[in-house]
């Protein structure tokens, strides 16, 4: 009998298992990429009124005056002009085109404006990522009730997504190229009385092992990113390591610290959710680096659908620029350095799971259908208050294809703002290779350390 009962229990945990694994999309819908969806699933066509063109493969070629292996990348639009700008005046205008956030910031910000430009869909991928995505579309399944994906290879996971993980999974594997470092970024605080402080700085290190692995059918890290801080004073010498899996199942975030005051490296659990990020001075949590990282397991994301809205775009001239002092202004960055244009995103709002602990309640997540990156976030507090407005700012590498994307979020109830891991002046580097596994361990870490 009690052979049978625990063949039974192991039936059982078998069948629930399988009905954790949902499938992807059937061959019939796949054909859909590379005809009328592009081969990452975005929508080839342009929009009825013509103001987001059809996409034509993105952005490969560098304007005269890049030079070739710079990690600063000039505008290759730089002598358009924006064809009109929204302002607390018009935005009821424009509303409908308009994150709760970005209205929420010209309310408590009269003086902010959005300068809207002709929009171009520059994002280009390399080849190897457009046939692995069609190929994921097939083979790709979710696992554990949506927190995990098996099956997905050097690829978006789920060019045509059910449901909201799917969308924030295609996020968590959004391509970057296989490896980027950001060599001298900053991270700029300010506060409600408009004092510029810079928090952070250092080299950001950011590895795709689901893109680069080609040693193992089934790469067991999704990313892992490394910062070492130069700056400020009280931050020199200090370092942080953070490894993703593709499979929660399989294994759990990997974080860890070191200190240089007491000469060790130490697990790092708290690097993750709602852990205020000090680097910010609390004006955002961990897992709003970049948006939004780690586990999905907090929330419920349902997808709403697709809308037409303003994001920052094509903004070289914001990520590039060698300023900080022109760009980071006493009440929100500097208007007539960030070109915002008019393109279709996926909008997918999280909310709390009951039994849960978040200091955000609920979140809106606007994902750009031609990256899979957020460009833009709204953020409720507890009570339900809209709280935090973020917006990423996408600059598409041209020579690499692939993107720099820095995140930043407005604080609407204490009238502060921060941008992190800026390049500035620094740029991006963009690596075909990754570093040896030896490189990203607690030992390899702690041989890091400068003082």
């Amino acid at each position: 009998m009690k052979k049978l009962a625990t063949a039974l229990i192991g039936a059982g945990l078998f069948a629930a298992h399988l009905t954790a694994l949902h499938a992807a999309v059937t061959a019939d819908e796949a054909k859909q990429l590379g005809t009328t969806l592009t081969a990452i699933g975005a929508e080839k066509a342009g929009n009825k009124d013509g103001t987001i063109p059809e996409y034509t493969g993105g952005l490969t070629t560098a304007p005269a005056g890049f030079q070739k292996g710079s990690a600063v990348r000039p505008d290759p639009f730089a002598s358009e002009k924006p064809l009109f700008s929204v302002d607390a005046k018009n935005m009821d205008r424009y509303g409908d085109k308009m994150t709760e956030g970005a209205k929420a910031l010209m309310k408590a910000r009269p003086d902010w404006r959005m300068d809207v430009y002709r929009t171009h869909r520059t994002v280009s991928f390399p080849k190897f990522v457009l046939d692995n995505t069609v190929k994921n579309a097939t083979r790709a399944k979710t696992s554990d009730d949506g927190l995990s994906m098996r099956g997905a290879r050097a690829g978006i996971p789920f060019p045509i997504p059910k449901n909201g993980n799917e969308v924030m999974l295609n996020y968590a594997a959004r391509f970057q190229g296989v490896a980027n470092v950001v060599p001298k970024f900053t991270a700029y605080n300010v506060d409600a009385a408009g004092k510029l402080v810079l928090s952070n700085q250092g080299s950001y290190l950011t590895e795709s092992v689901y893109y680069g692995d080609t040693k193992t059918e089934d790469p067991v890290w999704l990313t892992r990113v490394r910062a070492n801080y130069t700056g400020p004073a009280r931050r020199a010498g200090e370092a942080a390591m953070v490894m993703d899996p593709v499979s929660y199942s399989d294994n759990g975030r990997r974080a860890w610290s070191y200190l240089p005051g007491q000469r060790r490296v130490r697990l790092a659990p708290d690097l993750a959710y709602d852990t205020p990020n000090p680097g910010t001075s609390g004006m955002a949590t961990y897992d709003d680096t970049s948006m939004f990282n780690g586990k999905l397991d907090r929330f419920d994301f349902k997808l709403v659908g697709k809308k037409e809205i303003y994001v920052p775009y094509n903004t070289y001239r914001f990520t590039f620029n060698d300023k900080p002092e022109d760009v980071f202004q006493s009440r929100f960055i500097n208007p007539s350095v960030v070109r915002w244009e008019l393109h279709r995103v996926w909008v997918v709002d999280a909310k709390l799971k009951e039994g849960q602990r978040h200091v955000y309640s609920r979140r809106t997540f606007y994902i750009d259908e031609d990256s899979w990156h957020v460009v833009a976030s709204d953020q409720y507090d507890g009570r339900g208050q809209l709280w935090r407005a973020g917006f990423n700012y996408l600059a598409p590498l041209y020579d690499a294809s692939t993107i720099s994307a820095t995140a930043s979020h407005y604080d609407l109830i204490a009238g502060t703002y921060y941008a992190n891991i800026w390049p500035g002046a620094g740029g991006v580097k963009v690596m075909e290779q990754l570093t040896p596994d030896l490189a990203w361990t607690a030992d390899a870490l702690a041989g890091q350390g400068v003082r």
